[in-house]
C-alpha cells in the first residue's frame, strides 16, 4: 500500500503553481500528508481496527489542521490546497480529480448508522470555507463557490453559490480555469435588479409630474444608490 505515490505529486505539481520540487511537496504540503495518513486509517478502518485507525487519524488532524474521518472514501488525485479546519465525514464519498480548499466541510445531518454525509463525483472544484451537509450528491464537474452553505444536491456541471447554495451558471469553463473572484454573487444580483427598476419607477414619475405641470422633486437618494453600485461593482451601472 503505497501511502503518497507519484500520481500524488504530479496533482500537485498540476494545480499548484508555486511547487517547486518532490521534497517540499512531501514536507511542506499538509494536504498531501493528511491524505497519506487517511490511506493508513483507511486500511486499518477496513480491517476492524477501529481504534488504531481513529487514533492516526486524529494524530492526522493535530499535524495537518485536517480532519478526515477513516470511514471516508476518496478518489484518486484528489487534491487539498491549504486545507487547514477542512472536516471529511465518516460516510463522505470523494470522486476523482477534485480539488478542495481551506475550511472545507463535508458534514452530517443525522445520527443515525447510515449513509449521512456527502458523495462528491469526479472534477469537482469546493471553494474555500464551503460547506456541504447530508446524503446529498455533486455532480461531475460542478463548482461550489467560497463560503457556500450547500444543503441540496448539485447536477452537474453547474455552479453553487451563496447561502443557502444556488445554482447560478450552467456548463461553466473547465475546473482547471476556476476563477474564484469571477463567481456570481446571487445577492449583488438581486440588489442589481431592484436598483434598476428603482431608478425606472423615478423616470416614469418625474415623466408624470412633468406632464401633470408639478415640479419635478430632487433625487436625494442618488448618491446612496451611487455608493451602493460602487461597492457591488456593478461595473457598467444597473
Amino acid at each position: 500500500m503505497a501511502i503518497i505515490t507519484g500520481e500524488d505529486i504530479s496533482t500537485v505539481f498540476a494545480k499548484d503553481p508555486t511547487a517547486k520540487s518532490k521534497l517540499e511537496i512531501l514536507l511542506c504540503y499538509p494536504g498531501i500528508q493528511a491524505i497519506g495518513l487517511h490511506r493508513i486509517a483507511s486500511f486499518l478502518w477496513r480491517y476492524k481496527f477501529k481504534f488504531l485507525s481513529r487514533l492516526i487519524s486524529h494524530i492526522g488532524r493535530f499535524i495537518t489542521g485536517i480532519e478526515i474521518h477513516p470511514g471516508a472514501k476518496i478518489g484518486k488525485r484528489f487534491f487539498i490546497d491549504h486545507g487547514m479546519g477542512i472536516v471529511i465525514g465518516e460516510t463522505a464519498e470523494i470522486g476523482d480529480d477534485v480539488l478542495m480548499y481551506k475550511g472545507v466541510v463535508l458534514g452530517g445531518t443525522s445520527i443515525e448508522k447510515k449513509k449521512r454525509h456527502p458523495t462528491i463525483g469526479n472534477n469537482v472544484v469546493i471553494g474555500t470555507a464551503a460547506i456541504l451537509l447530508g446524503p446529498i450528491n455533486v455532480g461531475d464537474g460542478a463548482m461550489i463557490g467560497a463560503n457556500s452553505v450547500v444543503i441540496h444536491s448539485v447536477p452537474p456541471d453547474t455552479t453553487v453559490v451563496g447561502i443557502p447554495g444556488r445554482t447560478v451558471r450552467d456548463k461553466h469553463e473547465p475546473v482547471s480555469a476556476l476563477k474564484h473572484a469571477q463567481l456570481p454573487d446571487p445577492v449583488a444580483e438581486a440588489i442589481r435588479v431592484v436598483l434598476k427598476e428603482q431608478e425606472q419607477l423615478i423616470g416614469r414619475l418625474s415623466v408624470l409630474e412633468k406632464a401633470q405641470g408639478l415640479s419635478v422633486h430632487e433625487d436625494d437618494l442618488k448618491e446612496e444608490r451611487e455608493k451602493i453600485e460602487a461597492e457591488f461593482d456593478f461595473g457598467g451601472g444597473i
